[in-house]
């Protein structure tokens, strides 16, 4: 095959999972490539806040040798929750006290660590897959949209819910949950915003009814990061145009007519182009049979409904998919065998609880379901 090179391991997608096993095979002396469609670090801005949990994002962190960079990330006071009704009455106010073990940090901040810790060249940027072969034995073509080809001994799909590596494995697409966020931001809020900054407070604002509700971070230099959640038809979305960003906050304010104003301004007053992002998830159940030379992590392997575990599961696939080649390095099956054994039952739990989270909060007995489940962590 002319002008193809051949990668032993080929992950597809720069998040923080494919960075993860990236890092964990480099610790190990193995060496992989990162393929990633986006053409640079910098193409697209990385979300908000994300908490990472002691139990499995940190501990991928510490296989990966950088849990004490990312400790230096930590913002003081993100750990704090603060549940309002819709007249923006005060039912429970959690302090951050420094012990519950989800400090948060920046998303691209988190990313950032990630790729200064790998060789140079270990990410590739502006490789967008066109197209991928089997040529038997667990090998695998790669055609990338700019005409480069690779063939590859392992590839990992870790590019994401619309992953073009599982249908290598099982071709299940997410479906669409019945809820989508609309996302905004306020910035220099403790001094433009003051009444919308005190309701938010130092951490996380949740103000939810029944089918809506808004959900506010703070993050550093006095942001507020809003996502405003709406149990609507796909369709009610697709007939915004959220380019006219006067005419989509209007029509998303008015969902919440009747709430405090403090709390509708987090929508009105939104100083950023709103953008929606429609939930999909994949099947509680979603597994795959055992193919040669291919497997999935993160949300390429279980999308899930956003329960605060995303990213923290994504990390920990890829440092348990680094670990388990690493122990098996002349066996890439056995590897994959012994990864997979426990990221199903893993995912499945955790997909099934992300769907017990999202009934909480936007269920029939929100907002008590909620103060119900933060009286029981």
């Amino acid at each position: 095959m002319p002008n193809t090179t051949h990668t032993p391991i080929a992950i597809i997608g720069a998040g923080l999972g494919g960075l993860t096993l990236a890092r964990v095979l480099h610790i190990h002396g193995i060496k992989s490539v990162v393929y990633e469609a986006e053409v640079s670090a910098n193409a697209r801005t990385q979300g908000g806040m994300l908490d990472i949990h002691d139990h499995n994002g940190q501990l991928a962190l510490k296989d990966a040798g950088i849990h004490d960079k990312f400790l230096e990330l930590i913002m003081p006071g993100g750990q704090s929750s603060r549940v309002l009704d819709k007249n923006g009455n005060v039912l429970l106010d959690s302090p951050d006290d420094g012990t519950g073990g989800r400090p948060e940090v920046k998303r691209g901040e988190l990313r950032r660590i990630l790729l200064e810790s790998l060789p140079e060249g270990t990410v590739v940027w502006g490789h967008k897959i066109s197209s991928i072969t089997p040529l038997g034995q667990g090998k695998h073509q790669l055609n990338f949209a700019n005409g480069t080809t690779i063939t590859t001994d392992l590839l990992v799909g870790a590019e994401g819910a619309w992953s073009k590596v599982r249908p290598l494995l099982r071709d299940v697409k997410p479906t669409y949950s019945g809820t989508a966020f609309i996302e905004t931001y306020l910035h220099d809020a403790d001094t433009r915003h003051p009444a919308s900054a005190k309701a938010v407070g130092s951490g996380s604002l949740f103000a939810i009814i029944e089918g809506k509700g808004i959900l506010a971070h703070r993050e550093p230099n006095a942001v507020l990061h809003t996502y405003v959640a709406l149990n609507k038809p796909a369709e009610w979305f697709n007939n915004i145009d959220f380019t006219n960003k006067a005419q989509a906050l209007t029509t998303i304010a008015n969902e919440f007519q009747n709430w405090a104003p403090e709390l509708k301004a987090l929508i009105t007053d939104g100083e950023s182009t709103p953008v929606a992002r429609p939930l999909y998830t994949l099947p509680t159940n979603y597994e795959w049979p055992r193919v040669s030379g291919v497997t999935l992590i993160g949300d390429a392997a279980h999308l899930m409904l956003p329960s605060g575990e995303g990213a923290n599961l994504a990390m920990l696939d890829g440092a348990e998919l680094g670990k388990a080649i690493a122990a098996n390095p002349n066996n890439i099956e056995a590897a994959l065998e012994t990864y997979e054994k426990d990221l199903f039952p893993r995912s499945q739990t955790e997909t099934k609880e992300a769907q017990r989270i999202h009934e909480i909060l936007f269920g029939p007995n929100a907002p008590q379901s909620l103060l119900n489940f933060f009286r029981e962590v």
